[in-house]
């Protein structure tokens, strides 16, 4: 009874030798979360600088910078996770048309340019102004970074607003070209149930605007309560009602295609049923569903239709921040890991616990998160963030 029984369990969770092990680990799952916070956080720049939406003039510099920082970071994951990273420009150098990857690369290194040529020219004026007090390393780097042009007046200005204004329009499908083919190449794994649907792309972008405009809410509070220099709670406001919409859309389409696939049940939905009930119960229905989204859109509901004191809103926009980036994180999660842990054989799960210390585990990926942080850091000493009595472009 006991052989035939554990005959049974064997046929029941029977996993193919290829399939026990997960090949795309944390570090496949931070990539796309670095490239979904830039296309973002520019998204929230291009909001004022193409949409004229003035109430996001305190941020939208420090938007461009912020993404700057984090697209500079965007291949560390990449790099971290294959074989022989020093190959990694072959795809470049000898390109396929029809390949993706690619594809990546030339897009990567296109909107990494579009992105320096813009924040250049927003900050020339500033810049031009900075080279005057300065002297010797940065005296000179601000020569360069200026094009060696000191002229800031109205004429130059005005030609430097209409090149901005294009960049940044450009910029905008660029973005989302930047993001979304990360969810056009999941969704093209026909062999895998769970990611191949046409709606992957859609919820790539979509929680890319989630976690960008988290990001910057709470970077700029964090920045503007540490420096002890008053917050612009209209803007808060502003990028609340806008994360509301974003992410509601967001939630909407990444429980759509969980429907459509329980409404279609294919050959493959027991796998997927499975899955979601099963392996991936605590990450999607607790995490990424009932804590991470649940709660942080009653919290956007309150504060978005109803006048909160400022103090009680910086608390609460700070909240629904660091929850909505969690949920974003949890959504990689379940994408990147749950679809490997579904055995190609249709009658198996396996599992994946990250490991602090491994090449691509949890302290490199810690510390892949906090390289953003420090270039941001970097960035703030020759691109200031805010100036005092300043007017932007």
């Amino acid at each position: 009874m006991s052989a035939a029984h554990d005959t049974v369990a064997s046929l029941a969770n029977y996993v193919f030798p290829n399939d026990l092990h997960v090949h795309w680990s944390l570090m496949i799952v931070l990539y796309p979360y670095i490239t979904g916070i830039v296309a973002g956080a520019f998204i929230v720049s291009s909001l004022y600088h193409v949409f004229g939406v003035k109430q996001l003039k305190p941020i939208a510099r420090f938007s461009l910078l912020f993404a700057l920082a984090f697209l500079a970071c965007a291949t560390f994951p990449l790099l971290n996770h294959l074989g022989h990273p020093e190959r990694n420009m072959n795809m470049m150098l000898t390109p396929s048309p029809t390949s993706a990857m690619a594809g990546f690369g030339y897009i990567y290194s296109l909107y990494g340019m579009l992105l320096i040529l813009e924040i250049l020219f927003i900050y020339r004026p500033t810049m031009v102004a900075l080279k005057a007090k300065s002297s010797g390393f940065m005296r000179g780097l601000y020569t360069i970074l200026t094009f060696g042009s000191d002229n800031v007046g109205p004429k130059s200005l005005a030609l430097d607003h209409k090149i901005i204004s294009f960049l940044a329009a450009i910029g905008i499908p660029m973005a989302c070209v930047l993001h979304g083919y990360v969810g056009f190449i999941f969704g093209g794994i026909k062999a895998n149930p769970l990611w191949s649907t046409p709606l992957m792309p859609v919820i790539f972008l979509l929680s890319a605007c989630v976690s960008g405009i988290s990001g910057i809410i709470l970077a700029y509070i964090i920045i503007k309560t540490f420096k002890k220099e008053p917050i612009d709670f209209e803007c808060v406001q502003t990028c609340l009602n806008y994360l509301a919409g974003f992410f509601i859309i967001d939630f909407v389409f990444e429980m759509l295609e969980i429907f459509s696939h329980g409404y279609l049940r294919t050959e493959h939905w027991h796998m997927v049923d499975g899955l979601l009930w099963g392996n991936l119960y605590n990450t999607f229905w607790v995490g990424q569903v009932y804590m991470f989204s649940v709660i942080p859109m009653f919290l956007l509901g309150w504060v978005c239709l109803t006048r909160v004191h400022d103090q009680v809103l910086k608390v609460v926009a700070s909240v629904i921040s660091v929850l909505l980036l969690l949920q974003v994180i949890f959504m990689r999660w379940n994408v990147v890991i749950g679809g490997q842990l579904m055995s190609k054989s249709g009658r198996g799960y396996t599992d994946f616990i990250p490991q602090w210390f491994e090449k691509e585990g949890i302290l490199v990926a810690l510390i892949i998160m906090i390289c953003p942080l420090i270039i941001l850091y970097i960035l703030s000493k020759i691109f200031p963030f805010w100036l005092e009595g300043e007017k932007t472009a």
